[in-house]
């Protein structure tokens, strides 16, 4: 099991920024691929964005391919999610994900309690 503790949600203005971060703690990140994905309220859960273990790819979801970064701290064991040019429909619940289902080209969400986070509310509104 890996401990996630996600932070850096909050309120923005759409075409605003924000950047959420994922300290784990249990395990490392060279030991899985880890990943966010979204839930909205009425819709499909979303995955966001994976990296590997090496952390050498990295994928997007097409819907924030350009405007989404996902990276890395292995000093720190922290992952982040930086979001830039945010729209409404960026709106959700935005969860750290360890060990997802990364092939390199596709990825998925591992839905297995212990290895997510409590999740963070990301609102985009004017």
């Amino acid at each position: 099991q890996v401990h996630l503790v996600e932070s850096g949600g909050g309120l923005v203005q759409p075409g605003g920024s924000l950047r959420l971060s994922c300290a784990a703690s249990g395990s490392t990140l060279n030991d899985y691929p880890f990943g966010w994905f979204r839930q909205a309220p009425g819709k499909e859960r979303e995955m966001v964005s994976c990296i590997s273990s090496s952390g050498a790819t990295t994928y997007y979801a097409d819907s924030v391919k350009g405007r989404f970064t996902i990276s890395r701290d292995t000093a720190k064991n922290t992952l982040y999610l930086q979001m830039n040019s945010l729209k409404s429909e960026d709106t959700a619940i935005y969860y750290c994900n360890a060990d997802v289902y990364y092939s390199g080209t596709t990825c998925a969400p591992y839905d297995v309690a212990g290895y997510l986070g409590q999740g963070t509310q990301v609102t985009v509104s004017s």
